[in-house]
């Protein structure tokens, strides 16, 4: 069989004994753990191909007692999620989705005024975990002539950035925080709610990255209480099911997970992933490893 193509966990345990053990490549998407019991239903597995930059549902620590590789698509989504970030940014401060329904209510060609919304160029931007996304969310946003912060494993080549080694004072020190970490047990609730308080009544928060990176009860109360100004999220914890909470907040803007949702993008991805697992049934180097 050689490879096979796997959306849901309960398919792969219908296949029957025999079917599994010809199994050598997995092609994964989705959000559902893969670990320890999924990898043991494969005897002899050999790669996993995830269809996406974030592999926290995949078990890297299981797949490497196991002697399986874990391969992502990086680098080839970056430019979509940077420009969805900065996009969420722009729509939460000049209060787009609000403008767009003042126009097609008709209210404006009746004389009614639209409200006076914020300037964007020129604000302090903090980006959480420099990473490939977020280097290319930061890069854009300084062509905004935004004073640049950042927080990271460690401090990076940045001249004229501000590091912050601590994630609280980063949030104390800007108007917006994006959330570019990866996701995992390492980063739950990273933008804890100290984070959010120091972030401020007038901060905004942009997540890309993960629901669990962020505190989402905190982040609730603090948008309910008027404690911190407002939000773009593309990543929900329970997603696609998303807290009703959110639906009733005017100051957030909310997108469906679709930051690599292009055509070209999703291409470049399914392409990757395919490259990856013919390479492993080829015997060549693995194109973009994990472990």
């Amino acid at each position: 069989m050689g490879a096979v193509v796997v959306e849901s966990l309960d398919a792969m345990r219908g296949m029957d004994e025999a079917a599994r053990a010809e199994v050598r490549a997995v092609a994964y998407k989705g959000h559902h753990d893969f670990d320890a019991a999924e990898m043991a239903l494969l005897p002899n597995l050999g790669v996993i191909a995830n269809y996406g930059v974030g592999y926290d549902a995949i078990k890297v620590p299981a797949a490497d007692a196991a002697g399986v590789r874990v391969t992502n698509t990086p680098d080839v989504l970056n430019d979509d999620v940077a420009d969805l970030a900065v996009a969420m940014l722009l729509m939460q401060q000049r209060r787009m989705r609000q403008g767009d329904a003042h126009v097609r209510s008709g209210a404006w060609g009746q004389g009614a005024e639209f409200a006076l919304n914020r300037k964007v160029s020129g604000r302090r931007v903090g980006i959480m975990g420099l990473g490939r996304i977020g280097r290319d969310i930061a890069d854009r946003l300084a062509a905004f002539k935004m004073e640049m912060h950042y927080h990271a494993r460690s401090e990076k080549q940045t001249p004229g950035w501000t590091y912050h080694a601590d994630p609280v004072s980063l949030a104390d020190a800007v108007d917006y925080l994006v959330v570019a970490l990866v996701g995992g047990p390492e980063t739950e609730n990273y933008v804890s709610a100290e984070v959010i308080a120091a972030l401020g009544p007038d901060g905004v928060l942009i997540n890309i990255s993960r629901g669990s990176t962020v505190d989402e009860g905190a982040l609730l109360d603090a948008l309910e209480a008027g404690r911190l100004g407002g939000a773009g999220l593309d990543v929900f914890r329970g997603e696609p099911k998303v807290d009703p909470r959110f639906q009733a907040l005017d100051s957030v803007v909310l997108q469906p997970h679709q930051g690599s949702g292009t055509h070209e993008t999703r291409a470049a991805m399914g392409q990757l992933q395919r490259d990856n697992i013919a390479a492993f049934l080829e015997g060549r180097e693995l194109l973009t490893p994990v472990n």
